[in-house]
């Protein structure tokens, strides 16, 4: 895919989805589960600024919806929820089921984390399928 024929706007729309998905799900949908098993709560001391935090996770998703978007080229929407969902579950979840399992995490973090990435993936497919 050349990256001149990236529809840009589609690209930053993508990469804000994931805030959108996220200020659900760590939030009303599986905060207090989250937060027990991984003993973050917020403004807690030797946390990143939520500036920091925040910044760096746009410019992280910017790199994530440009790289999809690469992947998905011309496809559909349809297409482009295929793709994303077969990224997020099959290279981030199970990446992620890799890490957990050396780490000794507990199963329902890996759901709660893999979970969000596979959503997040197939949202931001099908936003970049749709929108070539």
């Amino acid at each position: 895919m050349d990256v001149t024929k990236v529809n840009w706007l589609a690209v930053i729309v993508a990469a804000i989805a994931p805030f959108l998905v996220g200020s659900l799900w760590y939030g009303p949908l599986f905060m207090k589960p989250w937060s027990a098993l991984t003993g973050i709560t917020r403004g807690a001391p030797g946390q990143n600024s939520m500036a920091l935090t925040m910044g760096m996770s746009a410019v992280l998703n910017l790199i994530i919806a440009t790289s999809l978007a690469m992947f998905i080229g011309g496809g559909g929407w349809r297409f482009g929820v295929f793709a994303g969902f077969m990224a997020g579950f099959t290279f981030v979840a199970m990446a992620f089921g890799i890490t957990y399992l050396f780490e000794s995490r507990p199963l329902k973090l890996w759901l709660i984390n893999a979970g969000y990435q596979t959503v997040v993936f197939t949202i931001m497919g099908a936003i970049l399928g749709a929108w070539h």
